[in-house]
């Protein structure tokens, strides 16, 4: 019994001094060394350095990695000699000014063709012109088609308030455009130079609040109750 005592502390303090020299072996360079070799690095049967658990790439060496040893560059060569700079040329002969040639006429900007543009309004729910309407129709472009000269096109564009449903105010729109039309036709105007839109009321120019009452919300909406016309001659 005694003896198996002996045994098992004998070979605890084997182990404890194994591991004491183990751990006096590692060297702070990376690599394991034999502190009783004078620090040689410790090799395998191949030659290869024992590296250290925390070894990293800067700690490479010469003897162990030269392939991660930083080497050094060689210094660059001496830079050439300067060149003697070349003999200036000769300047050439001074030579008359070359007159400058003239340059073309301008052609004259090409006219513009004469264009008219007129507005008329409508009563709410009505497609029938009324007295002023014809008026500025007759002022506005019947009287001024003779300075359109031959008359390219004619297009005549008619509108709608809000109110209302978009199939009714559509109609309506055409219904407008269509009237224009007829009058101007009456007055002398070549129908097939003419050409009707109607847009219903997807196209207002004003918008008006819904807190108005029925009269001031009308007369609020004027302006989208149009047809537009607008006229292209030849130019001269």
């Amino acid at each position: 019994m005694n003896a198996s005592k002996l045994l098992l502390a004998v070979s605890a303090a084997t182990t404890l001094m194994s591991v004491s020299g183990f751990v006096a072996a590692q060297d702070k360079a990376g690599y394991w060394t034999s502190p009783a070799a004078g620090n040689l690095v410790w090799k395998n049967s191949s030659g290869q350095c024992w590296r250290a658990g925390y070894w990293t790439p800067a700690m490479a060496t010469a003897e162990c990695d030269p392939d991660l040893v930083r080497k050094v560059a060689p210094p660059p060569p001496p830079p050439p000699a300067p060149r003697a700079a070349p003999a200036p040329a000769p300047k050439p002969a001074a030579q008359p000014a070359a007159t400058p040639a003239a340059k073309p006429a301008a052609k004259p900007a090409a006219a513009k063709p004469p264009v008219i543009k007129a507005q008329v309004d409508f009563a709410s729910n009505a497609a029938k012109l009324d007295k002023l309407a014809e008026f500025r129709l007759d002022m506005d472009v019947v009287a001024k088609l003779p300075a359109l000269g031959a008359l390219k096109f004619m297009n005549v564009s008619a509108h709608t308030d809000r109110l209302g449903s978009p199939q009714y105010n559509q109609k309506l729109s055409e219904r407008r455009a269509n009237a224009v039309k007829n009058y101007l036709v009456k007055k002398g105007v070549d129908a097939s130079k003419i050409e009707t839109y109607g847009f219903g009321k997807t196209l207002p120019v004003k918008s008006c609040p819904d807190d108005k009452n029925r009269k001031a919300l009308l007369t609020c909406l004027e302006p989208n109750r149009r047809v537009e016309i607008e006229a292209e001659g030849t130019a001269k």
